[in-house]
């Protein structure tokens, strides 16, 4: 196998198939850390697999002889991301892979192509969304997906499709997540649900988005007896395995109204809650007290230190103080994509009602219209 590629283009497709190499595989899974080159009618493609999530890329190449070669993964990738800024040739016999660029030049060992495993193939497309919007969906909700590993389940985004609306929704058990956009189905009525590890999600979703290409989803699939999802742009794809297991019923999380409400400038509290959480201990709460045209934040206790900060605030409900884990707080207020957040309340009539049930955070744009994302919050209960 002989064939020359541009630097960039090859350090990118490497990159992108690199993020699914298994971090210490031993023993017989040693060939997993291997990426796999091929020649194609289309170019090089390279491709790795750790038989959760399998990676694909394809670059552009000036073909000299063609074949297959599977090369140490990591190390090809930190070795093309130091290499100059010069074409790259590449060139593989049986036991060695030999690449230089310009004056630079690294020989590497090969692993046996023999025992690398058959990828799984693409489900069946459902439909297709905007690159750069679907990496934007994903990102606000994945930060209120749970990082606990016993409860699979959690860790992972729903993604559910009715028909034109596309619908994401992750939560940890102490947030919850939704984003609704339109996208284009294969079929006008479909219906679907699937359960996405999340940080395959997120990276696929962010690395297609960058390329700027219309992301294609697919579902089905059948690898070893169980369900796939599948995410193509360009000349990339990637399919992982789904999640097995009952997602909870979201839906009846999320309040019919919010009769109380309050509007303020996300930015403006964001960086209000990051200087005094300065003196919250640990996961310790910030206090947040409502009143008339202005919120009160405060953080620590008298046995500590303590933090205040007043802000302006449009609302003219009762008095009324509610705290929220600081950590979770601003994690919404980074996702709502507006300047001005609206903090919905379930209750309008019992103070003690509202501090206790679940907050709202959505973004509001022109005329007063809310957006398609919303972040749940669970109140911390102070003590009474």
């Amino acid at each position: 196998m002989r064939f020359r590629v541009e630097r960039n283009e090859f350090t990118d497709a490497v990159s992108w198939t690199a993020r699914t190499l298994p971090q210490r595989p031993t023993g017989q899974l040693q060939v997993l850390s291997g990426l796999m080159l091929g020649t194609t009618d289309d170019g090089v493609r390279l491709s790795a697999f750790d038989y959760e999530v399998a990676a694909e890329a394809t670059v552009p190449a000036a073909m000299a002889d063609t074949g297959s070669a599977l090369v140490p993964g990591r190390l090809l990738a930190e070795i093309t991301r130091a290499l100059p800024a010069a074409p790259i040739d590449v060139e593989a016999d049986a036991n060695r892979l030999v690449l230089t660029c310009g004056s630079t030049r690294f020989t590497l060992p090969l692993l046996p192509v023999e025992d690398y495993p058959d990828l799984p193939a693409m489900p069946d497309e459902v439909g297709r969304i905007e690159g750069a919007a679907f990496a934007a969906a994903v990102s606000q909700v994945v930060v209120a997906a749970g990082r606990d590993e016993t409860l699979p389940v959690l860790t992972a985004v729903r993604i559910e499709i009715a028909g034109e609306r596309l619908i994401l929704a992750a939560t940890d058990r102490y947030r919850l997540a939704v984003r609704e956009m339109p996208w284009r189905p294969l079929e006008a009525a479909a219906s679907a649900a699937a359960l996405i590890p999340s940080r395959t999600l997120n990276e696929t979703a962010k690395a297609l988005g960058a390329a700027g290409a219309e992301v294609v989803i697919a579902l089905g699939g059948g690898f070893a007896g169980e369900s796939l999802a599948g995410f193509a742009g360009g000349a990339r794809r990637t399919t992982t395995r789904l999640v097995e297991g009952q997602f909870p019923d979201y839906r009846r999380l999320l309040p019919a109204s919010c009769p109380l409400e309050a509007f303020i400038d996300g930015a403006t509290l964001a960086e209000a809650v990051k200087r005094v959480r300065l003196v919250a201990a640990g996961t310790s709460p910030v206090r947040m007290q409502l009143s008339a045209g202005e919120v009160v934040l405060e953080a620590g206790s008298q046995q500590e230190a303590q933090a205040r900060e007043a802000l302006p605030i449009d609302y003219d409900g009762p008095d009324l103080t509610v705290a929220f884990n600081h950590g979770y707080l601003l994690d919404g207020l980074s996702a709502v994509e507006s300047d001005m957040v609206r903090v919905g309340f379930a209750s309008a009539d019992d103070p003690q009602e509202s501090a206790r049930k679940p907050v709202i955070l959505q973004g509001k744009v022109g005329d007063g219209a809310e957006t398609d994302y919303r972040y749940l919050l669970m109140p911390v209960r102070l003590p009474e």
